[in-house]
């Protein structure tokens, strides 16, 4: 007998799915059911049937036979607001399930059986974002809110606090109702296009801050600058106009109010700007982990590529450590900022900047390169190109570093790398790092040596 639609059925959960969901099988189906851990036996509700009764979509009514693994979620809005997973799982078990989750997919997914290391952790299980971006709209009442989106949904879940973000975040929400109070100015209403605030984003960079307010038109912002003046010490502020109907955050439409609208950081040993739309990672702690390993691995004596290179930081980076780096990047905006970060931090002739897509210039890249060679590829979420992942298997380099934030694309792509390598590459390394503890993404790096280099 099939499972039919929000009927009530009940299961062991075997295991879990690639989101920490667990998995249960009954009645002759697949259910994929959130916030249960292996071994709990789980009452749930189905809610949606799919792939003719094989697979459902359930959501847990009573928990029994807990697991030692669960822990109480310490955020009120944790199953409400569509940003963490994993708070009802204690750390250690996040940590174990994200190492079996980058395993198991490079199993599935690319015929690869792999010694995954144990997960680099986070310092912080809390309280470790360096950037957030709030939607702002209105309740059914007409209130101005801030919050967070629904799983699956543009539905704002309203928030005073996020425990994943830093503890300011709770001044700005505050900050943010206050000026719509006292302005009239109101969140914006996706459905009706009305009301003039869309989004708030704030980024911290070394105890200072950039905030970004995003309305549908220019606006009178002198009352929020003055709230924001109570809860930092150093920041700047910018105006984007986006009156578009799309989910873009940012229009190209800046202005200025308070400060540069940037910022001077360091990263080891190199200097750069940082604005609104600049991509740094938003875990600090992390991301100096992530970027000293992939620096441990360059040697002084090598040539280095690094492809989808962004702004240049990692690039600047390796120029340092190495022979000479050449970054190659797609977005003409992201390498202007790569050509500013190498004026400015004296790598002229050691970093070189290739503005275009990777497929149409890896091969003059690499042309260019001479003797021992590191490539490293930090790809969008979709992944690399198939002609990339070729190219890279076919190349003579040392070594290949691959980061990635998706296990999936990353498995297709290693697998890719591999065959075309005909046996010359193979895995020294798969190094999963927290990048985003309570929530089921992992950052992974895989390191390639070139076996007859």
């Amino acid at each position: 007998m099939s499972m039919v639609k929000n009927g009530l059925y009940e299961g062991v959960a075997e295991a879990l799915g690639s989101a920490g969901e667990a998995i249960i099988k009954t009645e002759g189906t697949t259910a994929f059911v959130p916030f249960c851990l292996v071994g709990e036996r789980v009452k749930f509700r189905a809610l949606k049937i799919t792939d003719g009764g094989k697979a459902a979509y359930g959501k847990a009514e009573e928990i029994s036979d807990f697991s030692p693994d669960r822990t109480e979620p310490p955020c009120p809005l944790f199953k409400k607001c569509g940003g963490c997973d994993l708070q009802h799982m204690k750390y250690s078990a996040q940590l174990a399930f994200k190492r079996e989750l980058v395993a198991s997919t490079l199993r599935k997914i690319g015929g690869i059986s792999l010694s995954v290391e144990p997960v680099t952790a986070c310092r912080a299980e809390y309280r470790y974002r360096n950037k957030v971006a709030l939607p702002i709209g209105t309740d059914d009442g007409g209130n101005t809110v801030l919050g967070f989106y629904a799983r699956r949904s543009h539905r704002i879940v309203s928030a005073d606090d996020c425990l994943i973000q830093a503890e300011w975040i709770k001044e700005v929400i505050s900050a943010v109702k206050k000026y719509s109070r006292v302005t009239g100015y109101r969140g914006y209403d996706e459905r009706t296009r009305e009301g003039e605030l869309r989004q708030i984003v704030v980024r911290e960079i070394k105890g200072k801050f950039i905030v970004a307010l995003v309305v549908t038109k220019r606006i009178d912002a002198e009352v929020l600058l003055k709230e924001l003046e109570k809860i930092f010490k150093d920041f700047t502020f910018l105006l984007n106009i986006n009156n578009s109907t799309g989910n873009v955050i940012f229009s190209d439409k800046w202005l200025v109010c308070r400060g540069e609208g940037r910022f001077e950081a360091e990263e080891n040993g190199i200097t750069y700007s940082a604005g609104a739309e600049t991509f740094v990672q938003v875990n600090d702690d992390v991301r100096n982990k992530l970027y000293s390993r992939v620096l441990a691995e360059a040697g002084a004596d090598c040539e280095a590529v690094d492809l989808y290179s962004g702004g240049g930081l990692l690039t600047a980076m390796l120029a340092k450590a190495c022979k000479r780096a050449y970054g190659v990047e797609a977005v003409r905006e992201a390498s202007l900022c790569a050509d500013e970060l190498c004026e400015r931090n004296g790598l002229k002739g050691k970093m070189i900047n290739v503005c275009g897509r990777v497929e149409d210039k890896l091969d003059g890249v690499l042309s260019a390169t001479d003797g021992k060679k590191i490539i490293v590829c930090d790809p969008p979420r979709k992944g690399m190109e198939r002609s990339v992942a070729e190219k890279l298997g076919e190349t003579d380099a040392d070594k290949i570093i691959l980061i990635s934030c998706n296990p999936a694309t990353l498995a297709r792509d290693l697998k890719i790398i591999t065959e075309c390598s005909k046996g010359r590459f193979e895995a020294a390394s798969v190094t999963p790092f927290d990048m985003f503890p309570q929530t089921r993404h992992v950052e992974t790096l895989v390191v390639l040596e070139n076996k007859n280099r």
